[in-house]
C-alpha cells in the first residue's frame, strides 16, 4: 500500500536530512576555538584582513627605516642632499600618521560592535 509518489518523497527526506547535517559540521567548525580557521583556508585571489594589514606596517616600518637610514647618512656626510632626507622623514610621518589613524578607526569599529550586544 504504498502511495505512488513514496520514493521521491524519501529522496527528498534524505536531501534534506544531508543538508541539515553538513550546516550542522559548518556550525561545529565555527564554535572551535580558532574559529573554523583550519577547517577554511583562505580562498585564491582573495586578500585576507591580517595578511593586508600585515603589509601595510611592513611598508610604514620600511619608510620609517629608510627615513632613519638617510638621515644617518647625512649626519657622515654621505649624502648631501638634504631634500631627499627631509622628503623621506615626512614620507614615513605620513605614512605612521595614517597607519595610526585607521587604528583608531578599527578600535572604534570595535567598540562600538561591542556595544551593540549590551
Amino acid at each position: 500500500m504504498n502511495p505512488v509518489g513514496s520514493g521521491a518523497g524519501v529522496q527528498d527526506i534524505i536531501a534534506l536530512r544531508q543538508q541539515i547535517l553538513d550546516r550542522s559540521d559548518t556550525l561545529k567548525s565555527l564554535r572551535t576555538p580558532d574559529g573554523g580557521a583550519a577547517a577554511k583556508p583562505a580562498q585564491a585571489g582573495q586578500p585576507d584582513f591580517a595578511g593586508t594589514l600585515k603589509s601595510a606596517v611592513q611598508e610604514v616600518n620600511a619608510a620609517q627605516s629608510r627615513s632613519s637610514e638617510l638621515a644617518a647618512a647625512y649626519e657622515r656626510g654621505e649624502v648631501t642632499d638634504i631634500a631627499q632626507v627631509m622628503l623621506a622623514r615626512q614620507e614615513s610621518g605620513v605614512a605612521f600618521e595614517a597607519t595610526l589613524q585607521v587604528r583608531n578607526k578599527l578600535l572604534s569599529a570595535y567598540q562600538d560592535i561591542m556595544r551593540m550586544g549590551a
